[in-house]
Parts: C-alpha cells; sequence; structure tokens
C-alpha cells in the first residue's frame, strides 16, 4: 500500500460522515491505483472497523469471510459466527445494524467484486436500509475501483439513488501533493517524476530517489515484464473490458497528435463520441476549448490525454515496445531522454495551471476568478498557456507562459505576452504577467508574478 499523504479535504468529508448522529451509507471510488485504500486505512484509523476486500469468490465463501472478520470485531450475541455465518447480504446488514448501537464502520472495499455473486446486493442493501437507517449507528462505506459500476450505482433508477451520502471520487494526486512523496528530489525533479508518472501514489512509490532520471526509466518501463511497462496493458484491459470498445484506439490516435473530433474519427474509423464520453468520465482524456470560449457551443475543441503516466506510456514508450520486450532497453534510453524535454512541455504547462487554481483559492490573482485555462486563436497561430478570467463580464486578468528551460528570460517573455493580449475578445486595462520556468526567471518587468518548479513542488 503507498504511504499516505494529504487527502485532508477528502479525510474531512469522511470524519463529518462518521460524526453525524445515525448511520448512512457512503460511497468512495476512484480509478485503480488512487490511493483509495489508503485513505480508507488512514480515516478507519482509532474506529470500530470491520474491512472486507471482495475478492469475487462464490456467494457462500465471500459471506463466510466477511463473517470471520465481524467476528473479530464486533459483538453479535448469542450468535457464533464460525458456526453459523451470515447466510446471505439481507441477514449481515441486518445483523449489524441491530448491533450497531454506538458508531460502527462497515467497509466494503472493491464492492463491483460483491456484485458479480450477487446481483441482487443493492435491492437488498435498500430493503433494509429503509428498515433500519433511523435506529442504527451503522456506517457502511462502498468502495470500489470499476468507475463504470460505481457510477451506475448513483444513477436515478438504482436501487441505492438519494441513499448515498457522501460520493467522493478519489483523484490523483496535484503536483503539491505529489511532492510530498519525493521529500529527496529536487523540487525540479519531482516535476519530472509527476511529469511521468502522474499522481497514482503507487506509481509515485515506485520511484528510486536515490537513482537518477535514466536509471528509474530504465528500471520501470524499459525491462521485459518491468512494472510500469505492464502497467500499461493494466489499465486499458481493466478500464475497457469489451472487444467493441474503441477506447484504447481512440487514446492511441490522440497520443499521436491526432486531437480533434475528425481526427480521431479518421483514425478509429468510425464516431468516436462514446469512447471518449467514456474516457471523460475514467478522467483519462480531457475536452478542451479555448478558456475564453463557451465549452458546450465552441467548434474549437481539443481532446488531451490528462493522465501524465498513461500518456507517456502511449506517446513515447508504446512505439518501442516491441524492441523492449527483445532486451533492447539500455540502447532505446538515450533516445527516450532525447524525447522528455520535448514531451514535459505539456505536463509542465498543465502543472503551471493547476498551481495558478491553487494560487486563486488562496486569493492570490484578485477576486471574482471564474475560470483558469490555455487559449488559442481560431488559426492556431497565437497561443497562450494560461488566462485568467474574473467578474461577470470574464476579463482577462492575467496571462501567462510556462516554458520547460532551467533559466527563462521573463523580460522576453512579458513581451510576447503583451503582443498576444491583444487577441484575446476581452483584457483588464492593466492585466498582470505571470511567467514560468523550470528553476530561474530573470529580467522580469515589475510587477511579473515569477514561478519556479520551486513553487509548484516545494514542500
Amino acid at each position: 500500500m503507498a504511504r499516505f499523504v494529504n487527502r485532508e479535504d477528502e479525510l474531512a468529508t469522511l470524519e463529518e460522515w462518521w460524526q453525524r448522529p445515525q448511520g448512512s451509507i457512503a460511497l468512495v471510488w476512484g480509478r485503480r491505483r488512487v490511493g483509495k485504500s489508503a485513505l480508507l486505512s488512514q480515516f478507519s484509523t482509532g474506529k470500530p472497523t470491520i474491512f472486507h476486500v471482495a475478492s469475487g469468490k462464490p456467494l457462500a465463501a465471500e459471506l463466510a469471510a466477511f463473517s470471520d472478520g465481524v467476528a473479530g470485531v464486533a459483538d453479535t450475541g448469542f450468535r457464533e459466527l464460525g458456526s453459523h455465518p451470515f447466510t446471505d447480504w439481507t441477514d449481515a446488514v441486518q445483523t449489524l445494524a441491530a448491533v450497531a448501537t454506538t458508531p460502527l464502520l462497515v467497509v466494503l472495499d472493491e464492492f463491483p467484486e460483491l456484485l458479480k455473486v450477487a446481483p441482487t446486493l443493492p435491492n437488498e442493501l435498500r430493503a433494509v436500509w429503509d428498515r433500519v437507517k433511523d435506529r442504527t449507528q451503522l456506517r457502511l462505506l462502498l468502495c470500489g475501483s470499476a468507475m463504470r459500476v460505481m457510477e451506475e450505482l448513483q444513477q436515478h433508477a438504482r436501487p441505492l439513488y438519494g441513499r448515498l451520502r457522501p460520493k467522493l471520487l478519489l483523484h490523483p494526486l496535484r503536483p503539491h501533493e505529489a511532492a510530498l512523496l519525493l521529500p529527496d528530489l529536487t523540487p525540479a525533479d519531482r516535476a519530472c517524476v509527476w511529469g511521468l508518472v502522474g499522481g497514482m501514489p503507487l506509481y509515485l512509490e515506485y520511484w528510486n530517489t536515490q537513482e537518477s532520471l535514466g536509471e528509474n526509466i530504465a528500471r520501470l518501463f524499459l525491462q521485459p515484464g518491468s512494472q510500469l511497462l505492464l502497467e500499461g496493458d493494466l489499465v486499458l484491459a481493466s478500464d475497457f473490458d469489451q472487444p467493441q470498445d474503441a477506447g484504447p484506439q481512440v487514446l492511441y490516435a490522440i497520443a499521436a497528435g491526432k486531437t480533434r473530433w475528425a481526427e480521431i474519427k479518421d483514425v478509429v474509423g468510425t464516431k468516436p463520441d462514446r469512447a471518449l464520453e467514456r474516457l471523460i468520465t475514467l478522467r483519462l482524456v480531457e475536452r478542451v476549448t479555448p478558456v475564453t470560449d463557451d465549452p458546450q457551443g465552441s467548434r474549437r475543441a481539443v481532446y488531451r490525454i490528462c493522465d501524465n503516466f498513461l500518456n507517456f506510456w502511449l506517446s513515447v514508450v508504446a512505439k518501442h515496445r516491441t524492441q523492449i520486450e527483445r532486451g533492447l532497453g539500455r540502447t532505446i534510453l538515450p533516445v527516450l531522454l532525447q524525447e522528455f524535454s520535448t514531451y514535459m512541455g505539456h505536463p509542465w504547462e498543465a502543472a503551471f495551471r493547476l498551481h495558478l487554481t491553487r494560487l486563486a483559492l488562496q486569493g492570490r490573482l484578485g477576486a471574482e476568478v471564474v475560470a483558469i485555462g490555455d487559449w488559442w486563436s481560431a488559426d492556431s497561430q497565437t497561443e497562450i498557456d494560461a488566462v485568467v478570467l474574473a467578474g461577470r463580464a470574464r476579463l482577462a486578468t492575467h496571462l501567462g507562459e510556462a516554458k520547460w528551460a532551467r533559466t527563462v528570460d521573463g523580460g522576453r517573455i512579458v513581451a510576447g505576452l503583451q503582443r498576444k493580449a491583444g487577441a484575446l475578445p476581452k483584457v483588464a486595462d492593466q492585466p498582470e504577467y505571470i511567467v514560468c520556468a523550470r528553476d530561474t526567471v530573470t529580467t522580469y518587468p515589475e510587477g511579473t508574478l515569477a514561478i519556479t518548479a520551486a513553487d509548484i513542488f516545494g514542500n
């Protein structure tokens, strides 16, 4: 299990749920490796907890394993669960609701695995819960990684609709959170790691901070059977389990630079709408429009892979896959390192925008910030890495540019941003400028905000 860091907002939400006067059902879900189990382990510390990880065993075996777990935590009176395990899930929840006269946490982890052997379980839970919810202190928490299944549980026509509070979707760690797992590295090196493996806690744990960038890439990606080489296959296999699912083809198309709908359609050979919708739901792809456009009506939308690990795996590693499997990883490494600086451009810009969002929430970019994003002109000849819009008029109050270079000339960057400002539809009378470099921003005009990796990935 990955080391636990941050997740302060998520813990606060769960603690508020725990303090409620009556029992209730909560939902926690998110992609594999995102840190759900670590979060629940941290939350449950010091609380009476029954933690059951479903494994897809036959129903009787699953109930027997759950009964064993209950026996070590909850007092079920005269019932001896070793010899008389729960007969079904109605029996289990009803019994636990009755004995939970004080708060008792029951976690059903990998809940979708339970549904494979007990597809009527949501109906059973609803029937029991509606009878006991006002007279129990049971806190039932359903957790899972199968995104499609977990989202279907919440839909209007489903049995548990309206009974799941809170519903907590766990996202990958943001740059300043990922930095906490890499304390031995410099901020610039932390940026490299986040750009390669993203914010999945387990992937960050794989990184050996005593090795160089190249040594880590070689160990994790460039050996037959290496951890992150196989992980890309696992992500695609677990998130797209239907043979007719076009999701992997769409991902490969976007990774190859086909980012517009029509371009993706040409590669895939069919309309990619359903696959794109699925990828966006999985938080693997994002639909992006210029920040000044109406996202719904804009005709300038592009699609980007927003998971750093998958983007690196698809756009850089996968094209060498056959030769890696043949043992040529060490000779391929210099080529990958040459591609790395070009690859890091987009993750660095994304980290820059995430940092600006953090500054906005701290009130450091002025009042009434309504949007932060990148912008490009209709002919794509003018691009701005970050534009901050404020107020009902959605004026551009800040313009920023991020360069994946150790040192940048801030004066030159600001001059370029001043020229580009004229192409924006609405700009404040005196917009502020932001320049971002890996280590140092030099010779920038007074009033310019200079940002480096030490700001974004610092402790």
